[in-house]
């Protein structure tokens, strides 16, 4: 572990105790309206979304400049902000309707824009000059002299390469005065962010312009090639090779994170789950929270590391933060494991009165399952199904429908947006 060096310019003292006086935003991603109203809801200061053109991740959702619009006034309502990803790289027959579309997404009020193309950043400030700049994670930023040149260039914010450790951060905090985001949980890149052309030539789908596979991810043979005979270099029954890197978790490095004076903590995933948004981004603002009241006493709590365990499917390491990573943060074999605990719920209401939850269903469950309620406004409690009855108030033997509205007894309150998960067996 790096030594945490204490830096007094982000604190100040209140009521006799230090305090952190210069919080990071907590950044979400969104790959959907109901994503965003769950990040927003669990405690995100901001989130990013794409658009319907010029972003990747094109098998997303995505938001229509309407849903742009109900996304950012949701956000306004607990002071949170939406960002844009414009972050392809255009080719020649990428460029029709850029100006349009960004003047579109100024008018719908989004703060600002995530970009790398120089052309669309050029198009920006000409067009839609209200919006914020900032400067795409597929740049690969990774030198303070290459952040000053963008802060010369009149970017708002620039969005670091994953590939940058905490040294390198604290010197560009200390040469340029801008606003810098850094990766601190989510999938990493087997190459430099969007640098990989694997997708490119196995699936002719553009990894720049939003169409990465995911070879990486893929399980592959090993073989040499010899004069033109390929003789494998495994045995019958041996694991699968992967090149991919384990997913990034920097929960215990974000004191450190703070004291460097980063701008914003970014968590990556817009094509995952909402139980995956509400779990991480409420580890993290707790995280985040405890650390800014009382960073003397702070100490990273068991409960926090096991609940971001519930969401994750792969192995997670700290990759670049604290120093060039080895071997052994990289997958090989088997690279996925069975999560604990499933989605199951979403709550819609809950009657006092009657201790009646109405639900919607999000995964197989039926009475006598162990569950767990968790959300911002309760503690996490477990409780085991009794009877559950539909909307019709017909008792049902099992909840097996995808969205299906079901209503069983809970003792305990519950809200709006608080999830469900069922103990996988």
């Amino acid at each position: 572990m790096l030594q945490l060096i204490e830096n007094e310019k982000i604190r100040e003292t209140v009521n006799g105790k230090r305090v952190i006086t210069k919080k990071p935003e907590l950044l979400a991603p969104a790959g959907s309206l109901e994503k965003l109203k769950v990040a927003v809801h669990y405690g995100a200061d901001a989130v990013f979304i794409g658009g319907q053109e010029f972003g990747l991740r094109s098998n997303a959702d995505n938001f229509t400049i309407e849903e742009m619009r109900e996304g950012v006034e949701f956000a306004k309502q607990y002071g949170a902000v939406v960002y844009v990803t414009t972050n392809i790289f255009a080719h020649n027959e990428n460029m029709a309707g850029l100006e349009e579309y960004l003047q579109a997404i100024e008018g719908a009020g989004v703060k600002g824009i995530i970009v790398a193309d120089p052309l669309i950043i050029e198009t920006c400030r000409r067009v839609a000059p209200k919006l914020e700049i900032h400067l795409s994670t597929q740049q690969s930023l990774s030198n303070w002299k290459a952040v000053k040149y963008w802060k010369q260039e009149g970017l708002h914010r620039v969005v670091l390469a994953r590939e940058v450790g905490a040294e390198e951060m604290r010197k560009m905090k200390e040469e340029v005065d801008i606003e810098i985001e850094a990766f601190v949980h989510g999938a990493m890149c087997i190459a430099y962010s969007g640098r990989c052309v694997l997708s490119n030539h196995m699936t002719a789908r553009d990894s720049n312009r939003g169409g990465c596979c995911q070879s990486c991810r893929w399980d592959y043979d090993l073989y040499e090639n010899v004069d033109g005979q390929e003789n494998a270099l495994f045995d019958e029954g041996d694991a699968p090779f992967a090149m991919s890197p384990k997913d990034l978790k920097l929960i215990e490095s974000i004191p450190h994170m703070i004291e460097l004076g980063i701008d914003s903590l970014k968590v990556e995933g817009r094509m995952k789950s909402i139980h995956y948004v509400a779990t991480v981004i409420s580890v993290y603002r707790k995280v985040i929270d405890a650390y800014c009241a009382d960073p003397e006493n702070f100490k990273i709590k068991k409960e926090w590391l096991e609940e971001l365990d519930r969401c994750a499917n792969r192995a997670t390491a700290s990759a670049f933060f604290e120093g060039e990573p080895s071997y052994k943060q990289q997958m090989f074999g088997s690279h996925a494991s069975k999560m604990k605990w499933d989605f199951a719920g979403l709550v819609l209401d809950y009657n006092t009165e009657t201790q009646m939850v109405t639900l919607q269903q999000r995964n197989y469950f039926k009475p006598g399952d162990t569950i767990e309620f968790f959300g911002p406004d309760i503690e996490s409690f477990k409780m085991e199904v009794g009877q559950i009855w539909d909307e019709k108030d017909n008792e049902i033997e099992v909840a097996n429908h995808p969205l299906q509205i079901v209503k069983f007894k809970v003792e305990r309150p519950l809200f709006k947006y608080n999830m469900m998960r069922k103990e996988n067996k």
